[in-house]
């Protein structure tokens, strides 16, 4: 069996094989897919040193990925380097590429989007997704926490999952509120936290108290190198690729709203009445502005009194 011929090839193997690698393995992999672009001029030694492993696990890391020793596994970093120096030239043309072919640049931003969600989620794992709808669906509150670029999304979780459950609390929208609810979090409890590379402190910190202190966790996140790894009891890794220099989110936002349908279908019944509740609340409340398809009559008189029957 032939080793990787690019960095994509190299990336896909060592996301496949990472949990077989051993710990020292795993600082080199760890390097390498958060960083191959400093990777890829380095000597063995600086790779080693930079790592904090000696030289004969580098050289035998090259090895066992069927490569011809480290001189190719620096050749693959430098193609990576190529690629993204391109992406960067592409995005400094952006203003030819438009003038030359019209809609192109929507058209690759099309397909990079496309491509990044079928990789997503054809690289999920069947179990790990069972095994976290149950979770969802049935632990006793579902906290999700996602700083920066991953506000959004984790925002778009929160706000879908309590469309179908109750207890679902998005961490850290309050300033200086993160501590007062980690310090109630514990089992039955589940954490999912959401991050990118460069990855937020206070999401990494959010997620290993949560971890320590008995909860599920899960993580929606980008590498095998990411900090989240270690800390989660379920992973998935999301394509952030982007046509120019800005990582592309619409995979994660597609994974978000795969997760909080599977969990409205894993609850059937429950969430139907929930979700009627809701609707009848939000006419209630006139939250809505009436369209020609939606007239603004009111409640019938039986769902204004089923409303107010409720108890609380």
């Amino acid at each position: 069996m032939a080793g990787p011929s690019d960095f994509k090839e190299l990336e896909e193997l060592l996301r496949a094989r990472f949990e077989q690698l051993t710990p020292q393995q795993r600082r080199v992999a760890q390097r390498i897919l958060s960083d191959p672009e400093g990777c890829a001029f380095q000597t063995v030694s600086q790779l080693a040193e930079s790592a904090g492993v000696n030289e004969s696990t580098v050289v035998r890391f090259a090895t066992a990925l069927e490569l011809g020793g480290y001189p190719d596994l620096a050749r693959l970093c430098q193609q990576r380097l190529r690629d993204k120096a391109q992406m960067v030239e592409r995005f400094n043309a952006l203003d030819y590429i438009e003038s030359v072919e019209g809609g192109g640049m929507l058209a690759r931003v099309a397909a990079y989007d496309q491509a990044n969600i079928a990789r997503t989620l054809a690289n999920v794992d069947d179990d790990v997704w069972k095994r976290t709808i149950s979770t969802l669906s049935r632990s006793r509150r579902v906290l999700v926490v996602g700083h920066r670029k991953s506000f959004a999304p984790a925002t778009l979780l929160a706000y879908l999952l309590g469309l179908v459950r109750d207890e679902v609390h998005q961490l850290g929208a309050g300033h200086g509120s993160l501590p007062d609810t980690l310090r109630r979090v514990g089992p039955g409890d589940v954490v999912v936290a959401l991050s990118i590379h460069r990855y937020v402190r206070e999401t990494l910190l959010a997620f290993d108290i949560a971890k320590r202190q008995g909860a599920t966790t899960v993580a929606l996140t980008d590498n095998p190198s990411s900090p989240l790894v270690d800390h989660a009891d379920h992973v998935f890794y999301v394509e952030v690729a982007g046509v120019a220099i800005l990582r592309s989110m619409t995979a994660v936002v597609s994974l978000v709203q795969a997760l909080a349908s599977a969990v409205a279908t894993e609850l059937g019944t429950d969430t139907r009445a929930s979700l009627l509740l809701e609707e009848e609340l939000l006419e209630e409340f006139d939250v809505y502005v009436a369209t020609a398809e939606e007239p603004t009559d009111e409640l019938e008189p039986e769902r204004r009194r089923a409303i107010r029957a409720r108890p609380g």
